[in-house]
């Protein structure tokens, strides 16, 4: 099973690392990452790079083409909203892969693409309402299944959608079998991860750093 992850810099590194975690351990997995060119390729932070080892243009072969495309989001998600090629690219990759996939943001690049037209998505909780712009029905879900598109909100929803796909894939067992290893058993110090339950000045803060990143004209 070939399992594609997108990079361009400014990417969120969980958004892509997340998920490899869990997939990465799917029966018969080989993961590569794809980005314009092979490489470093910076994460939003400006202090992580993940290499890509796979070029755009040498991973839609025979032996190459996914059967899972990963988009993940991130700030550097906005400079390609109207990246022909890149938006080529996702296209071409969906057209033969089993599940195309992605994590915050990069829904709505999957949006961009054409491929979430009147489809239920979800993205950044701050960012979802942005998807009907492109055609999607959001959803202010953590992991949204629509046929073969599976999206995820915020950075660390990755995760739990690596682990629904799993068990759609491999069975709940060895999703469990997964969980457990990886020992994915969440207990956040703050019962701050969504903005109803964040205080005002927090959630308000965080619009505010994530606010023009939808790519809208």
């Amino acid at each position: 099973m070939r399992i594609a992850i997108l990079l361009y810099d400014g990417f969120t590194a969980l958004d892509a690392v997340g998920p490899y975690e869990g997939l990465s351990r799917l029966p018969g997995a080989k993961v590569f990452f794809v980005a314009e060119r092979t490489g470093p390729v910076r994460a939003d932070t400006g202090y992580l790079d993940l290499v890509a080892d796979t070029a755009m243009d040498d991973a839609l072969g025979a032996d190459s083409a996914p059967d899972i495309l990963l988009v993940p989001g991130g700030p550097g998600q906005a400079e390609h909203m109207d990246d022909a090629r890149m938006l080529e690219w996702i296209r071409a990759a969906d057209a033969t892969s089993t599940w195309t996939t992605s994590v915050c943001t990069g829904s709505l690049l999957l949006a961009a693409a054409g491929l979430l037209d009147g489809r239920r998505a979800t993205s950044h909780w701050a960012l979802v309402d942005d998807l009907p712009a492109f055609g999607a029905r959001p959803a202010e879900e953590r992991v949204v299944f629509d046929g073969k598109y599976v999206t995820a909100a915020g950075v660390s929803s990755g995760i739990d959608m690596s682990l629904h796909l799993i068990a759609r894939i491999a069975g709940d067992g060895h999703a469990q079998l997964v969980q457990l290893v990886t020992e994915y058993d969440p207990q956040p110090p703050f019962d701050a991860g969504a903005p109803h339950k964040a205080p005002d000045a927090v959630a308000a803060a965080v619009r505010e750093r994530l606010a023009g990143l939808s790519g809208r004209k």
